[in-house]
């Protein structure tokens, strides 16, 4: 079944700022929250949908992604795995949103997924591409400094021989409940347990090459796919592949992030580029073909007799792919008359004959050749 709009789960119109989307988010899932709805498969995925469009439209770059790709961002995320409910289980976003209310509201239960140990650190890798290569698509190589699993201990942080136990004081729960009273009642607020640090598990006998922590800095190389048409600012998420959670915890994602490089020839505006062609005086008054780069090579193109600096020619489907398949971007190619500072004897004599000519033509005609010039460039 295809997805809802977000704006629409929420009831929003697109311009709708932050405080209008967390609002709309508080009232859903106020509503259908699975303690509120017990045994009722409706609501409950009615609160993920609801949670899910939260998830996107709450953080700038993935709703700016999303505004932009539609689904697809979420989905594809250029080539990561897409939104899954236990990504972030709801509940960092309830305790955010609603604080000790919610959790009062709803007798202080457990949040789900919160239990076990911490998710690892997101990374953000800025990727540098030429615009050919934006222009065609491209994978490539990177290289990670990140936190790894201790292949010592296979990540549990516990010694050869030992496991880690399950905390007594949570009861592997990783969270605490702290009741306080004021005049407006009984309040209950869930916490990190503050013995095992919200892991759920001790580790009496740590392993010795990580500390107990389960994780040693390593190197690794990812394989990115860059889709054709990419622009500066984009990014492209890859699952699981950011920094492995402490003791076993699950790992975080990493954004590669797009950074466009300043091209010799082109300067990019969205799907079209354009290109400042030099051309000698003869060349513009005689005509002739000429040979320009293009983001696929050098081609040649033709100039008309008589064409002034300035003149814009447009070479089709010679610019950037878009990035959603809708066709490609052309090529503007803008001609600019290029004077000589530094004439040969031969050169000069040349042009001496030629300003002659011209003299003697604007007198024939009564006019002077300012006058000439003039009309050429206001006709």
């Amino acid at each position: 079944m295809a997805k809802r709009d977000y704006y629409e789960v929420l009831g929003l119109d697109k311009g709708a700022d932050d405080q209008a989307i967390k609002s709309a988010y508080r009232k859903l899932a106020l509503k259908y929250h699975p303690d509120r709805n017990p045994d009722d498969e409706s609501a409950e995925e009615l609160f993920k949908e609801a949670s899910e469009a939260y998830e996107i439209l709450s953080d700038a770059d993935k709703r700016a992604q999303y505004d932009r790709f539609g689904h697809a961002a979420v989905e594809q995320n250029f080539g990561g795995g897409g939104f899954q409910w236990s990504d972030f289980s709801h509940a960092g976003e309830f305790e955010d949103i609603f604080g000790d209310v919610l959790n009062s509201f709803f007798g202080g239960g457990r949040r789900r997924g919160a239990s076990g140990p911490p998710r690892g650190r997101d990374l953000k890798i800025p990727l540098d591409l030429t615009l050919e290569e934006i222009a065609q698509g491209v994978e490539k190589k990177i290289n990670l400094s990140r936190l790894q699993a201790c292949e010592t201990c296979d990540g549990t942080g516990a010694a050869s021989g030992s496991q880690p136990q399950s905390c007594d004081t949570c009861r592997g729960a990783g969270q605490v409940q702290q009741v306080s009273r004021s005049l407006f009642g009984q309040s209950v607020r869930v916490v990190a347990c503050p013995a095992c640090e919200g892991v759920g598990q001790i580790v009496s006998d740590p392993c010795q090459d990580c500390d107990g922590d389960g994780r040693r800095r390593g190197k690794t190389t990812l394989s990115v796919k860059i889709p054709a048409g990419v622009s500066e600012g984009n990014y492209i998420q890859l699952r699981g592949e950011g920094e492995v959670g402490p003791r076993g915890g699950p790992s975080g994602d990493c954004l590669v992030y797009i950074r466009e490089q300043e091209h010799e020839h082109f300067v990019r505006d969205g799907n079209d580029v354009l290109y400042r062609l030099p051309i000698g005086f003869s060349k513009a008054t005689l005509g002739g073909e000429v040979e320009v780069p293009t983001l696929s090579g050098r081609t040649k193109m033709k100039v008309p007799a008589g064409t002034q600096s300035g003149r814009v020619f447009r070479m089709a489907r010679r610019g950037v792919p878009d990035v959603n398949g809708n066709g490609v971007g052309d090529q503007l190619v803008e001609v600019a008359l290029w004077t000589p500072t530094d004439l040969g004897e031969e050169e000069r004599r040349l042009f001496g004959e030629l300003q002659r000519l011209e003299e003697e033509r604007a007198a024939s005609e009564g006019k002077s050749f300012f006058d000439r010039m003039r009309e050429a460039f206001s006709g």
